[in-house]
């Protein structure tokens, strides 16, 4: 059987159950009220002391303890900067040396960019006025009958000493022929086309050892045979003894003599002046010695002399 008193005891242990359950963080809900109050508390005297230092005047209590905690405070932040400052100043540096090399390097670019575009214009410029001096000689009363000039820029110059043939932006698409007579921007001879491809060609130059043509003296009227000479001169070859020829006299291809044999220049072109004439007791023609009018070394720009039709 059950003590009478259970059912007191019971209840009594119910009571304080339900007492603990009620009352379980009594410390956390206090804490936190304390720290709100505190907040609402340091704002209001900040709001309060703002309102006190732009209201006070400049010299007032509230300045003075400014001031004081100001010069308290003075050491530490000399002594923050002073541990600062190296680093800082490596930052600046290291930043500063970083953003130098970047605009250097961008300026090199921007600088190799205008110096080509200035050589290019230099080039097209003195391009421009090779091909305006062709027009005009191809115009002129110098121009030879029976031709058309094929206009034709420098693509390659003599790759050595003993090179003595160059390359041109023309070919067989435009007409050109191999054994064509090949002139510069005013008419001074160049050489003759040595093969001809669709779109470029050869050009053998008139210094070179297995050219040679029949010229004439234009004050004289002396034929003789043109070959290399030395240095960059040619050689009035064939020119017996008795032939006058001076210093300053002006050669000129020949042209064709004999139907039969038509040579493959027309009479008339540049070839150079005479610098000086020698002889010799043991050889049996003169010595005449020919300065070229074309500067064989620094061409541009061409004209292929090509037969009309």
């Amino acid at each position: 059987m059950a003590p009478p008193n259970r059912t007191a005891r019971v209840a009594v242990l119910a009571s304080s159950v339900q007492r603990s359950r009620s009352d379980r963080h009594p410390s956390r809900a206090r804490s936190a009220a304390v720290r709100r109050t505190v907040l609402v508390l340091l704002v209001l005297l900040a709001l309060a002391l703002l309102t006190i230092s732009f209201r006070s005047p400049t010299s007032g209590a509230l300045h003075d303890v400014q001031g004081y905690g100001a010069s308290a405070l003075r050491p530490f932040q000399v002594a923050a900067d002073r541990v600062a400052r190296p680093f800082r100043d490596a930052y600046n540096y290291v930043d500063g040396l970083t953003s130098a090399k970047a605009e250097n390097a961008k300026l090199r670019a921007e600088l190799k960019t205008w110096h080509e575009l200035a050589l290019a214009n230099l080039a097209a410029s003195k391009q421009n006025g090779t091909f305006k001096r062709m027009l005009h000689y191809e115009g002129g009363p110098t121009f030879p009958s029976g031709y058309r000039a094929v206009n034709a820029s420098v693509i390659s110059f003599p790759s050595g000493p003993f090179d003595n043939q160059l390359a041109i932006s023309a070919g067989s698409h435009s007409g050109i022929v191999a054994y064509a007579p090949v002139v510069d921007a005013y008419g001074n001879l160049i050489g003759h086309v040595a093969s001809a491809g669709p779109t470029t060609s050869r050009v053998m130059l008139i210094s070179d050892p297995e050219s040679a043509f029949a010229a004439v003296d234009l004050t004289t009227k002396v034929t003789g045979l043109v070959r290399d000479g030395q240095g960059n001169t040619l050689i009035l070859d064939r020119v017996p003894k008795e032939a006058s020829v001076r210093q300053g006299d002006v050669i000129v291809t020949e042209g064709t003599r004999n139907a039969l044999y038509p040579d493959i220049y027309p009479y008339g072109v540049p070839v150079g002046q005479v610098i000086s004439v020698g002889t010799s007791d043991i050889a049996s023609f003169l010595t005449v010695q020919v300065a070229p009018f074309a500067q064989l070394g620094s061409l541009d720009s061409v004209a292929v002399l090509v037969r009309k039709p």
